[in-house]
């Protein structure tokens, strides 16, 4: 599991599989840590942001394959 930021390039060279398990995993991790938000347990408040802009990300290149959008590196 990523605990950095993951950047778009390192994601589009995943395969889709990849990319999906990626999702689930970092959507498992962002329920994990709004649980410890809301019991106020948890340690790194950026570490949410991180996990949701990291989400965003998978989901915007998922998005842009299936579109067929090209992106020049």
């Amino acid at each position: 599991m990523a605990k950095h930021k993951i950047k778009p390039d390192e994601i589009r060279k995943m395969s889709r599989e990849e990319k999906l398990k990626l999702l689930k995993e970092l959507r498992i991790e962002l329920i994990n840590l709004m649980h410890k938000a809301a019991t106020g347990t948890l340690e790194s408040p950026g570490r949410l942001r991180e996990v949701r802009k990291n989400i965003a990300r998978i989901l915007t290149i998922l998005r842009e394959e299936e579109l067929g959008i090209k992106h020049e590196a």
